[in-house]
């Protein structure tokens, strides 16, 4: 769902030389390193970090492990970069969702937008941040505290820009921003784990409304 605690821009990734492209059959000659971390970031989404093994990683990427640990580093590296492009991706719903002009049309955007994503066709349900540390044991424990700081830094824009919407006169002086933000992230999170186990958008999309009647007017 969110943004990373971390610097959001891209890193620059290494092409290695193998023997073809990232899409083509085979064992690569060269392989895009970008297309290689998003077939990466589908089998975190699906499976876990740990449930992830690098059999399954290696062969999602199309390529043999030296050139994943030459390009992406072992696999917390890959997970961190992973999660890195989640965020500046197929999440940036949240960065789109802070920069509309009420709250209540931030809180909209938020939960329609988690609504399709974590249901769109092609791509595993749910939510990374959430998937991602699911049954992890205590080898993955710095993935899981990862994931904890990256959820409570969305959480945390989300809750600066109500304190905006509150100043500007935006929301009821009883609102509590704080609180707010985290009905919001309690939800979308809850979303994630019913899409994770089958629910369909139309569901997901009606849950997003009816948390929406309650928004403070």
């Amino acid at each position: 769902m969110n943004n990373l605690p971390i610097s959001t821009k891209r890193n620059k990734l290494r092409r290695v030389k193998e023997k073809s492209s990232c899409g083509s059959k085979g064992r690569p000659r060269s392989f895009d390193a970008e297309c290689a971390l998003d077939r990466a970031l589908k089998v975190f989404l699906k499976k876990g970090y740990e449930g992830a093994s690098l059999t399954d990683l290696t062969k999602a990427m199309g390529i043999n492990r030296p050139s994943l640990y030459a390009a992406f580093g072992d696999k917390r590296s890959l997970f961190h970069k992973s999660l890195e492009r989640y965020s500046e991706g197929p999440a940036r719903y949240l960065r789109e969702a802070l920069q509309e002009e009420t709250s209540r049309k931030v809180a909209e955007v938020l939960l329609l937008g988690a609504a399709a994503f974590q249901t769109r066709p092609g791509n595993p349900p749910g939510c990374l941040g959430v998937n991602g540390a699911l049954a992890c044991g205590e080898d993955a424990q710095q993935v899981r505290d990862e994931l904890i700081s990256w959820r409570s830094h969305g959480e945390d824009l989300i809750t600066q820009r109500l304190r905006r919407a509150k100043r500007s006169g935006d929301l009821p002086s009883s609102a509590n921003p704080a609180d707010l933000a985290r009905f919001l992230t309690s939800v979308i999170y809850g979303m994630s784990v019913r899409a994770a186990s089958g629910a369909s958008r139309g569901e997901l999309m009606r849950i997003a409304k009816t948390a929406l009647q309650a928004w403070p007017t």
